[in-house]
């Protein structure tokens, strides 16, 4: 299936999806030469005039899930994960500040006056509309909701045009490539595929919110130096997730 839409005439407005495993560069912690590559990239589209907001994964520090396992409380272990997140959060805020003087705002679904703005989406669409990248931090500020499903609820409250989520691969696949060296990549994919398959992209009330929404994912690998600002001028790289709409009767 091929769908020059949206991806052809790029974007101006994105939510960035970022994985908390690459801020770790492979380990626990933060690795700043992984966020101001990060930072750097992230720049350059906003120099282009594009409205950004980023949501950032904390699998460097925690996951609740895999806390679980381990004997922990599930919802206990998702909040600590969500602070996590926050940690990310601030680590990006200063290199694009510190780096770049780029305005940032971090706002959180869970109440942190000392370090960063209560979510509040009118507040972040201005923000936006004024130059500044705002970070959103602490998921949803529920357990049991992933950073992929933060990140698609937040794109479409604050009318984003597209989720693109980074990926240390080069877009969705038949199977992992890393596992299944013939694994074929998508150029395109519908949501319902993506499902359908069980394809292991993200979570999957992501994609069923992005779906029911229609709301086009990019997945892209984000190793690649530029690859943020070739994801949003349109070119074709990565994988575009997207539903078509209905013809009408």
């Amino acid at each position: 299936m091929t769908d020059d839409g949206p991806a052809k005439r790029g974007y101006s407005r994105v939510l960035l999806k970022l994985g908390g495993e690459m801020f770790g560069g492979g380990s626990v912690g933060i690795d700043p030469d992984v966020v101001g590559t990060v930072a750097r990239q992230i720049a350059e589209i906003v120099a282009g005039g594009v409205e950004v907001a980023i949501v950032i994964g904390g699998g460097n520090f925690f996951r609740g899930a895999e806390l679980q396992q381990r004997g922990m409380e599930r919802a206990r272990g998702d909040y600590m994960a969500m602070l996590g997140t926050v940690m990310n959060c601030l680590a990006l805020q200063d290199f694009l500040e510190r780096e770049h003087g780029i305005d940032t705002r971090v706002m959180t679904a869970i109440t942190m006056g000392q370090v960063a703005e209560p979510y509040i989406p009118r507040r972040a669409m201005r923000h936006m509309e004024k130059g500044r990248v705002v970070i959103f931090g602490a998921g949803t500020g529920m357990p049991y909701f992933s950073t992929d499903t933060t990140a698609a609820q937040r794109a479409l409250e604050i009318g984003c045009e597209v989720v693109l989520m980074a990926k240390a691969v080069d877009g969705v696949y038949t199977a992992d490539p890393k596992t299944t060296p013939d694994a074929k990549l998508f150029d395109s994919i519908t949501h319902r595929e993506v499902l359908e398959r069980g394809l292991k992209v993200a979570d999957a009330t992501a994609f069923s919110l992005c779906m029911d929404n229609h709301m086009p994912i990019l997945v892209f690998n984000l190793l690649e130096e530029g690859n943020i600002a070739r994801a949003v001028g349109g070119e074709k790289i990565g994988t575009l997730v997207s539903t078509p709409d209905a013809p009408s009767a």
